[in-house]
């Protein structure tokens, strides 16, 4: 299946892993990173950096994700580049993955999914991040644009950063089946997936470097895993924690790939290498 024509962001998802691996590179323009390329912590560095990037990587991975936080410090010139690098990017037949992480109830999730999910915005992506943690049904709008759109949505579900199991593993009421945080967010996501063919277009955050047991992760869905590479996640810590539905993983890596910048026959050679790292234990 061609992810070009693939319909739906599940099958698109499934076909682009298929062609182009389960490597995810995080596009994150960091200060101290265009200082390291020797380029300035202004929107001309920022432009360079960011571009240079795309070109290097964006033919040569299945997704692209860039954070929109390191794009929107520069205000609206800076919002400017993150549209061209969303739409670089995918001309390159990468898809895109904005890493937003927004949460809101109401007409405000409705604004921010038309921003980032309608495909007439000049801002839209494939997919974006989400966090769950205003009630998983304040997230609606957002589904409902995802399925207008052919477009996904990863939700925060059990993530590495050490501040996360307060919210994350805390237990439910009986009301919500007395289970932790983490594991009721995996479970709205199998019946949102449910029926799905080859996979639904919802899905997770799942960080590359947790414990995991206890979590079910064959949700029928998409899993992000960030923390592979540089933040001490391996393949086979993929392979550990997914189990059976480690093909569904795309594991994202940034800085470990950018460091090696503006030398491009070293990101792509690093592309490559993560590819085959994981395409190998991953089958």
């Amino acid at each position: 299946m061609d992810p070009v024509t693939a319909t739906g962001f599940g099958a698109r998802f499934t076909a682009a892993l298929a062609e182009r691996g389960p490597l995810c590179v995080g596009i994150d323009p960091h200060g101290a990173l265009l200082r390291a390329w020797g380029y300035s912590d202004d929107v001309a560095g920022l432009e360079r950096f960011a571009l240079e990037a795309v070109e290097t990587i964006a033919p040569h991975v299945s997704v692209v994700k860039p954070q929109s936080a390191f794009y929107e410090r520069f205000g609206s010139r800076g919002v400017a580049v993150l549209e061209r690098v969303i739409a670089q990017s995918r001309a390159a037949g990468a898809l895109v993955l904005l890493d937003v992480k927004r949460g809101d109830i109401g007409s405000t999730s409705q604004a921010y999914a038309d921003a980032y999910l309608d495909q007439s915005s000049p801002i839209a992506a494939d997919a974006i991040t989400l966090s769950p943690y205003l009630g998983f049904g304040s997230l609606q709008p957002f589904v409902e644009t995802a399925r207008r759109h052919d477009a996904g949505i990863f939700v925060l579900a059990a993530t590495s950063n050490k501040e996360g199991p307060e919210v994350q593993e805390a237990v439910t009421t009986e009301q919500y089946g007395a289970r932790p945080v983490a594991a009721t967010v995996l479970e709205h996501l199998r019946v949102l997936n449910q029926g799905a063919d080859p996979l639904g277009s919802f899905g997770a955050v799942v960080g590359a470097t947790i414990d995991g047991s206890g979590l079910d992760f064959a949700f029928n869905g998409p899993i992000l895993a960030p923390g592979y590479g540089e933040q001490g996640g391996t393949a086979a810590d993929i392979g550990r924690i997914f189990g059976a539905s480690a093909a569904q993983v795309t594991a994202s890596s940034s800085r470990g790939i950018l460091r090696l910048g503006p030398d491009a026959d070293a990101m792509q050679d690093a592309v490559r290498r993560a590819n085959d790292d994981l395409r190998g234990l991953l089958g």
